[in-house]
């Protein structure tokens, strides 16, 4: 394997009589060198380090955009109602300062609307004077880094008009907001590469940190995801090596792809004419080359049709270098050990494919036929004056 190539399949073995060497150039790797490795993010050396309870046990803290309902005991309307969380992660009561409610619990937030009523004289020193319940948790804006296709700046737990809670129900307490998770940033972020570590997943809160195994969603055992709130950070360390294990849609990666492709022929002398459409370079993750040939309408046809060949340009995630990677589709098709030849597919790859030597050479007839047949008439002409 080089480290110049993402996937094993990329590079074609001796003996499989596929086409190599122009199209692609390998940086050798040692021998004996490790073909994964694992290495704990740096960053993570200056903050302190929890255990994993500590963000499972506990509801996300509050964030901007959260709707609350406050109840103030004795209160004619004036102050009790429905609140949303400002931007600035702030909430006022009518006709009192504003006080700080994002990163606060609900028990906190409680607390904190009790000792200013008390202190403005318009509440009573009762334990259960306030009482305050969560109506909908609203999206959460993270940072997603690492072994993702998108990393960057996230929203996690966005809803549409439909799904809103509360809206239609009238009063309602309690939300679950299912995709404002470690799981949902990561797939804003364009799901985990097939480099991902998913056992050891970093979930970064102030100056805390904890490691989460996720491997569960992807191999089908346990795992409880971890809601996240507005400031969070997810960091996916990379493992260095192809995992075809999460090449497929899972609540970790995404459902699919956007693919380019391309099969100008003489069959089909633009795009549309081979049927590709914008629907047609949308597959489902986990589509291998050969699939999405298929797709492009490569393969198939007549003899003269079916000797032409491919190219599948990607680009190396771990390193940014391009890969370009040449294939003879019939054999492909044909080999036994076809899965050792074709690539997965990646977001933002781009397949074109090539006529065959017998369509070039009826091309190169065709021209020569075509010249001569214009030449003529100019000689006759030429002849007789």
């Amino acid at each position: 394997m080089a480290s110049a190539v993402y996937a094993p399949e990329q590079v074609a073995y001796d003996g499989s009589r596929h086409p190599q060497g122009d199209w692609i150039t390998d940086t050798a790797v040692g021998r004996g060198a490790p073909t994964c490795g694992w290495q704990a993010p740096r960053e993570l050396d200056t903050l302190r380090r929890v255990s994993a309870s500590s963000f499972l046990d506990r509801t996300a803290p509050l964030g901007a955009g959260d709707r609350i309902e406050v109840k103030v005991l004795g209160d004619d309307g004036r102050l009790s109602g429905t609140y949303v969380i400002d931007s600035d992660g702030s909430v006022a009561l009518r006709g009192l300062p504003a006080i700080r409610a994002a990163n606060s619990s609900i028990t906190e937030l409680t607390a904190a609307f009790r000792s200013q009523l008390l202190s403005a004289g318009v509440g009573r020193p009762l334990q259960n004077a306030v009482r305050v319940a969560l109506i909908e948790a609203s999206g959460a804006s993270v940072a997603v880094s690492g072994a993702v296709f998108q990393p960057g700046a996230v929203r996690a737990g966005d809803r549409s008009p439909e799904s809103r809670i509360g809206l239609r129900e009238g009063a309602v307490s309690g939300d679950d907001n299912t995709t404002r998770t470690i799981a949902g940033a990561i797939r804003a972020a364009g799901g985990v590469r097939p480099d991902a570590d998913v056992q050891r997943i970093y979930l970064i809160r102030g100056r805390t940190f904890a490691e989460f195994d996720l491997s569960g969603f992807i191999h089908g055992w346990a795992s409880r995801d971890v809601a996240i709130a507005t400031g969070d950070r997810v960091i996916v360390p990379s493992r260095t090596c192809f995992d075809a294990d999460l090449v497929r849609p899972s609540p970790l990666t995404t459902p699919g792809i956007r693919v380019y492709m391309s099969n100008l022929t003489r069959s089909a002398n633009n795009n549309a004419g081979a049927a590709i459409g914008e629907k047609t370079g949308s597959l489902p993750y986990g589509t291998r080359l050969l699939q999405g040939l298929i797709a492009a309408n490569c393969v198939g046809g007549s003899y003269m049709q079916s000797d032409r060949r491919a190219v599948l340009i990607s680009r190396n995630p771990i390193n940014g270098r391009s890969v370009v990677v040449e294939r003879d589709i019939e054999r492909l098709v044909r080999n036994a050990n076809r899965d050792a030849l074709n690539p997965y597919l990646m977001p933002g790859d781009a397949i074109a494919c090539y006529d065959s030597r017998w369509t070039n050479f009826r091309e190169a007839v065709g021209l020569v036929s075509q010249a001569v047949n214009t030449a003529t008439p100019a000689l006759l002409l030429d002849n007789a004056l």
